[in-house]
Order: structure tokens, then C-alpha cells, then sequence
């Protein structure tokens, strides 16, 4: 099975997802996200995602 890392779950037998540079829409950040970004749209870092996801109860 897989392994729990900052973002979410990773693993279980899909492979590791390729990582793709980016800075962050809010704080002006570096990271790197799961996806390929496209320009003209927002990307966020993990803590600014999380400030803005909203809260499930």
C-alpha cells in the first residue's frame, strides 16, 4: 500500500506522478504540483490550497 506525505495519499499502485514546477497565485511561493500548469490560470502552494479549501465537517 501506499504512504500518506504532505498532499494527500501517494501510492497504491499507480505510480509515482511526475512533478511540475510552479509559483504560487496567492503567496508568490515556488512548489511543485501534480499537474502541468496552464497559463492564464491559478496554482497554489499546499498551505495557501489549504487556507482557501473550504472546511468539511
Amino acid at each position: 500500500m501506499g504512504e500518506f506525505e504532505e498532499g494527500g495519499f501517494q501510492g497504491g499502485g499507480f505510480g509515482e506522478r511526475e512533478k511540475h514546477k510552479a509559483t504560487c497565485s496567492e503567496c508568490g511561493k515556488e512548489c511543485e504540483v501534480p499537474f502541468k500548469p496552464t497559463p492564464g490560470r491559478e496554482v497554489f502552494c499546499t498551505d495557501c490550497w489549504r487556507k482557501r479549501k473550504p472546511r468539511r465537517f
